[in-house]
């Protein structure tokens, strides 16, 4: 089967998203966690560093998970391959 240039221009756009989100995904598991000694301020009365561990990290995955989806919806939509409800 061959790809035409809109199915192309469908997996560019995905593959695209998905490292963007893949990245902000290791920076906040990783690189946060590696430099939680430096974040040495205060967020809502707790120090940043417990936070970001604690709630902070949960709350950018779910929003990852959310955006994820919207945003393949959205493309879905577009390319005319969107699941009928």
């Amino acid at each position: 089967m061959q790809l035409t240039e809109k199915h192309r221009q469908y997996w560019q756009k995905n593959l695209r998203i998905t490292a963007v989100l893949l990245a902000i995904w290791f920076v906040v598991t990783y690189v946060v966690a590696f430099y939680a000694r430096d974040l040495s301020f205060t967020f809502f009365g707790w120090p940043f560093s417990f936070w970001m561990g604690a709630q902070g990290a949960l709350v950018v995955y779910v929003l990852i998970i959310w955006f994820y989806a919207h945003y393949m919806n959205k493309l879905d939509q577009e390319h005319g391959v969107a699941e009928e409800e």
